[in-house]
């Protein structure tokens, strides 16, 4: 969303023009040292997909995928502000299992899309002071309100967070042979409706954005 990418560009040395590719807004940065491109999706895997699989062909599978913004907490002792490192991303949508395939798991496709573990390792330790919890993230087409959030817990107990764009980036990464990790931060923990999301969407916004730029200047 435009409120995960704000943080990018207001801490950006330089900020290009944007370029458009599908409903995908790509903006070339000079962030932490290094030159990266600022790609906002739009909401939703279709929408992710779709704005992963142009980034690969304009930039190149060579080009790190790294995934940032807001996400819902969903494991126990998680807390808003918190940014989840994923050790691997699940789609909680994938239900094969009559055909003998896990849960999460695209037919075909493997159970779960791990993280690079340069990236991940350097987005865990980036920023001193900032709770970080690596583990599970799920991501499906449904914003996880109290009632999702309980059929997920059953369904996926591993899973730290959830949201709806990570596993189809991660899986466009995988087709293509790019590295890929995530770093977003708890901008809720699933309530009922979205007024938690609402009111600490920008603080987790800059918290993702914070531990991403601190991490390229690592890698």
């Amino acid at each position: 969303m435009d409120e995960e990418a704000e943080p990018f560009l207001a801490m950006a040395d330089e900020v290009s023009e944007p370029v458009t590719i599908g409903r995908a807004v790509h903006r070339g940065l000079q962030l932490g040292g290094r030159t990266v491109v600022l790609v906002v999706s739009g909401i939703g895997m279709v929408n992710a997909a779709d704005a992963a699989a142009g980034a690969i062909h304009r930039y190149g599978a060579d080009a790190a995928i790294i995934c940032a913004g807001s996400c819902g907490g969903l494991a126990a002792g998680v807390a808003v502000g918190d940014v989840v490192v994923g050790t691997e991303t699940v789609n909680v949508e994938a239900h094969a299992t009559a055909f003998g395939y896990v849960p999460g798991q695209t037919p075909g496709m493997p159970a779960s899309y791990a993280a690079d573990a340069e990236l991940r390792a350097t987005l865990a330790g980036a920023v001193a002071g900032v709770p970080v919890r690596e583990g599970g993230v799920g991501s499906g087409d449904k914003f996880a309100t109290a009632d999702i959030a309980l059929g997920l817990r059953e369904a996926f107990p591993a899973l730290v967070s959830i949201d709806m764009e990570t596993v189809a980036i991660a899986q466009v990464a995988h087709n293509h042979g790019a590295r890929f990790a995530v770093a977003r931060a708890v901008s809720d923990l699933c309530a009922p409706d979205g007024s938690e999301f609402e009111t600490h969407i920008d603080d987790a916004a800059d918290r993702s954005a914070r531990v991403v730029i601190a991490a390229l200047g690592a890698l």
